[in-house]
């Protein structure tokens, strides 16, 4: 591809991407709970919330991929990134307002899998999107 390069990516393009994502896995996993796919406990949730993530960020991807046009891979990647910087926001004001470890429940470990699972997915989303809107969606 020979459009990915840093000055195509549009930060406009990727907040618009990650709170796609972000709606999508909201709602994913509002669903979830709905079914009871989600179980009773957090380690029970564990699968429905990794296959919400991985249907969001795929779907955030596709949106700014097919909207883009231009170095979707970064643009998957960055999507990724937000999720970093929005997570980190969220724990320093959880720390400044209620004072505590409130993401004490996750691991290291798991925090790096779902955001390499976040990453991931809307790489995936963002070059199928470009993708499909230079084929019109069908089969070339």
């Amino acid at each position: 591809m020979h459009t990915e390069h840093l000055p195509n990516v549009g930060f406009i393009r990727v907040v618009a991407g990650w709170l796609v994502a972000a709606a999508v896995t909201s709602g994913l996993i509002l669903a979830f709970i709905g079914i009871g796919f989600t179980g009773d406990t957090p380690a029970d949730g564990v699968y429905g919330v990794l296959l919400a993530v991985l249907i969001g960020f795929w779907v955030g991807g596709f949106f700014t991929g097919a909207r883009a046009l231009e170095a979707p891979i970064l643009h998957g990647v960055a999507i990724g990134l937000v999720s970093i910087v929005v997570w980190t926001a969220a724990n320093a004001l959880t720390a400044l307002t209620i004072g505590g470890a409130a993401w004490g429940d996750l691991s290291a470990s798991a925090t790096v899998f779902i955001i390499l699972e976040q990453v991931v997915a809307a790489v995936l989303g963002a070059w199928m999107g470009y993708r499909w809107s230079f084929a019109g969606g069908e089969d070339a």
